[in-house]
């Protein structure tokens, strides 16, 4: 039995699905991006990708934890 993908993580497949994108894409977009600060980020998302704000949560979410080795 498999365990189920949990957090940030869980809205992969849908944000691939419906933005047309791979997730590591999205990451590639954030890292490059001037912006740090979490919420700048996923303003920037929504705004200038037009992902949803829980996608764009999720990904800068993910992406930020990642980066900091947590």
């Amino acid at each position: 039995m498999t365990d189920a993908v949990k957090g940030p993580a869980a809205y992969f497949p849908s944000i691939e699905k419906k933005y047309g994108r791979q997730i590591s894409e999205w990451k590639t977009l954030i890292r490059s991006s001037p912006l740090t600060k979490h919420m700048e980020l996923v303003s920037w998302l929504k705004s200038e990708h037009g992902l949803g704000h829980g996608h764009a949560n999720a990904l800068v979410a993910h992406t930020l934890a990642e980066d900091s080795g947590k």
